[in-house]
């Protein structure tokens, strides 16, 4: 009998962290950032930062599901002792949530009546059929659509467009839309997209952002900081309306699509590398373009004309745009504002579109009933959209996820961790004003990458506006760039609606996210900067510390 060698206790470690890293990951993250709870015994703030790190590590790394990160709040806030159990669940359920939630059941109905193979097919016929004509098509689509409705809107939306043209170019042998099994295993019986479908997922979603910053309208960060600056400064002549808005906002948001489709074609589809297996797939396609169109043009002529179901659904969808778009544009008053007896927010606009969904009926036959000599139906008309297809389609964990990032910014306000930032940021005065804007857009972009945009929002504005005025600096100079930068998140799924809805939806892990977000990053800081440099001084002319901002601070902030 020969001696059996036991393994070293170095490869048992080993073995051990190789299928067992995210159980000690679990444990590891929390010890590495406890001296916060133990060097500042009894501040309440650094309590609230500690619980943020590791919800941010936690998504990060995905060490436990993101969903499951995000309900932690709901037992560590009141265990800490930041929130009460009632105030913290409250975040789980906001108007942005339900507005979100019910512009995910929208876009299901748009897949469950076929309308998005339609559009898409269109799509491709109308932007070519060469994989980077549809790339910049879908890009710019996307980005002016979401100038007009809210981004979580439009990215659901595009969601089912993109999916189908993939599965066309997939279907016609132009690429391959998934990762091979070596390169990325299944997770859950289900295969993750390549590099160039990345590409196109990754577009809409940054573009849905990118374009939600060129109107006041476009995603509610610009209406955060446009009313947290009225509301500190009510005597201020600058004022942040829909005109002034769009000035100051649309050369950023033209440079910044363009840009956008450059560096994805750079980081994921090969651009500048012809040798690389991705660019030489490309190119085939390419190639391919002419015999591409003629096999989607006769599956656009198959799907014949437009059914009374798809109609439907397209007419609640553009009722919906109508009714968001006229609530309360802020440039003319709103069916909202004559409504003005209670608060009416974006979520009923498309909860309304949500029952419209499940009342009406799929096709006219029941109209045959009236009919004395028949025919007559003989089964019940089914409503434009089901339950059963809802339950199964739309992914419910991404309300837990915003949630959480919700929960952890009105923690970090209530906590008092806020101003501890702003006593930090404060070290800036003796600065120079570009250094103080990059430092401000940084700090944007930073932070709204680990929380939900709006509440990030709500806790930086503030701080920079008092920032303004105590290095007598005109607020709006700081306030505009800042707020733009506060929906700039391009490298977590928690960040921002959009990257969750395609993280969701794709089954897009979120190391490649984070990757993706890196040259996007980038470039949308030095636009901003150049932006706030150049148009800023356009549209706000006054570089001197106004007078209306000398005004003591107003009671009802």
């Amino acid at each position: 009998m020969s001696d059996f060698e036991l393994p070293s206790k170095a490869a048992l470690a080993t073995r051990f962290c190789r299928y067992h890293w995210k159980g000690v990951l679990t444990i590891c993250i929390p010890l590495a950032f406890s001296p916060l709870i133990f060097c500042f015994p009894g501040r309440a703030e650094f309590r609230c930062m500690y619980l943020i790190l590791i919800c941010c590590f936690y998504w990060i790394t995905e060490c436990i599901p993101l969903y499951v990160t995000s309900l932690m709040p709901i037992f560590a806030l009141p265990a800490m002792q930041i929130l009460s159990s009632e105030r913290t669940c409250q975040n789980y359920f906001k108007d942005t949530l339900a507005m979100f939630l019910g512009s995910l059941i929208v876009a299901s109905a748009i897949e469950y009546c076929n309308l998005h193979k339609r559009l898409a097919l269109k799509t491709i016929l109308l932007v070519g059929c060469s994989p980077r004509r549809l790339h910049i098509g879908l890009i710019c689509v996307t980005s002016f659509i979401s100038m007009w409705i809210s981004n979580s809107a439009t990215t659901a939306m595009m969601c089912p467009i993109v999916k189908a043209v993939l599965q066309e170019l997939e279907t016609n042998h132009v690429l391959e839309i998934w990762m091979p099994e070596d390169e990325e295993p299944a997770s859950e019986g289900k295969r993750h997209s390549s590099r160039v479908a990345l590409a196109f997922y990754f577009g809409i979603a940054y573009a849905s952002t990118i374009g939600g910053c060129g109107t006041l309208i476009g995603t509610g960060t610009n209406l955060t900081f446009k009313g947290l600056f009225e509301g500190r400064f009510p005597e201020a002549t600058d004022k942040i309306d829909f005109p002034r808005f769009m000035g100051w906002s649309m050369p950023m948001v033209i440079g910044d699509t363009v840009l956008l489709f450059l560096s994805l074609q750079i980081s994921h589809m090969g651009l500048g590398r012809r040798s690389s297996q991705v660019a030489k797939e490309l190119s085939s396609g390419a190639q391919a373009a002419d015999t591409v169109r003629s096999v989607v043009l006769e599956k656009y002529e198959e799907l014949g004309p437009m059914s009374w179901h798809e109609w439907q659904v397209l007419f609640w969808f553009l009722a919906m745009i109508g009714l968001l778009f006229t609530r309360s544009p802020g440039f003319m008053p709103g069916w909202a504002d004559f409504l003005n007896a209670v608060s009416i927010k974006t979520s009923a606009a498309v909860m309304l579109t949500v029952l419209a969904l499940f009342l009406f009926p799929m096709t006219c036959y029941y109209c045959h009933h009236l009919r004395s000599k028949g025919p007559h139906p003989s089964q019940r008309e089914r409503s434009l959209l089901t339950w059963d297809f809802v339950h199964n389609h739309v992914p419910w964990g991404l309300v837990f996820l915003l949630g959480g990032g919700f929960a952890l910014a009105d923690a970090s306000q209530e906590s008092g961790m806020a101003k501890l930032l702003g006593e930090t940021m404060s070290a800036l005065q003796s600065w120079p004003d570009f250094a103080i804007q990059f430092s401000a857009i940084s700090a944007g972009i930073f932070l709204t990458n680990f929380s939900a945009n709006v509440p990030i929002c709500n806790i930086l504005i503030p701080i920079l506006q008092e920032l303004a005025v105590a290095i007598k600096m005109n607020p709006i100079m700081l306030v505009f760039p800042a707020g733009i930068a506060t929906s700039m998140a391009f490298h977590l799924p928690v960040g921002t609606p959009p990257n969750a809805i395609v993280a969701g939806y794709a089954g897009i892990k979120s190391k490649y996210m984070v990757e993706a977000g890196i040259l996007p990053t980038i470039f949308t800081l030095l636009m901003l900067l150049v932006n706030v440099q150049i148009m800023h001084y356009l549209i706000y002319p006054s570089r001197e510390f106004p007078i209306w901002a000398q005004t003591p601070r107003n009671n009802e902030f």
